[in-house]
């Protein structure tokens, strides 16, 4: 009979160290993170951190990625709750991801490193966010192919856009509470969504 640890995925050295490089930026700020340093927190030869990660931009990005799949997981979680309803989806995923960002850690220590080297993380989730984008935007658009929605495909991946980029935005900089935000963007999103 297979166990719900079974069906979990092997927590592998790579992952161990990405997440090592998460506890090291949110404890000490990126600027401190070294290879070696974080050899020493997981207990293998900084050449192995090396062979996993490569260089401290890649691990900056593994990182990133790594805590994207975190809030992504919300989103799945939302559009499973509601399976006929788009625009409910789109607010309750809305709503999951901004309350999460608002006691992450990892993205508190991002956006508010605001001096040398640790100010090399923030482009990650702004100026150089393609990676970041991409995937979510691919997630969120997966989900909505189940959904009727009444757009021609270009249409349609520009609203996805739209939403994934105003919510990034409103996780990097909030305007108003998870609720009152959330509920704002399902207001575009239906206007747009059923036009």
């Amino acid at each position: 009979m297979t166990s719900a640890a079974d069906l979990d995925e092997p927590f592998t050295t790579r992952d161990r160290i990405v997440e090592a490089a998460a506890n090291l930026t949110t404890q000490h700020g990126w600027a401190w993170v070294t290879m070696s340093k974080l050899a020493d927190e997981v207990g293998v030869s900084r050449q192995t951190v090396y062979n996993e990660i490569g260089t401290k931009p890649a691990l900056a990005e593994a990182m990133i990625l790594h805590e994207l799949s975190r809030f992504l997981e919300l989103v799945t979680t939302a559009f499973d709750e509601v399976p006929d309803d788009l625009v409910e989806a789109i607010r309750r995923a809305s709503c999951s991801v901004l309350e999460f960002a608002q006691d992450n850690k990892l993205l508190h220590a991002v956006v508010s490193a605001t001096h040398g080297a640790d100010t090399e993380l923030l482009p990650l989730l702004t100026t150089h966010s393609q990676s970041l984008l991409g995937v979510a935007k691919m997630v969120v658009g997966e989900r909505v192919q189940s959904y009727d929605v009444p757009l021609d495909s270009s249409r349609l991946d520009a609203a996805i856009d739209m939403v994934v980029r105003v919510v990034l935005s409103h996780v990097m900089q909030p305007s108003a509470t998870p609720d009152e935000t959330s509920r704002d963007i399902a207001w575009i999103a239906e206007r747009v969504l059923r036009s």
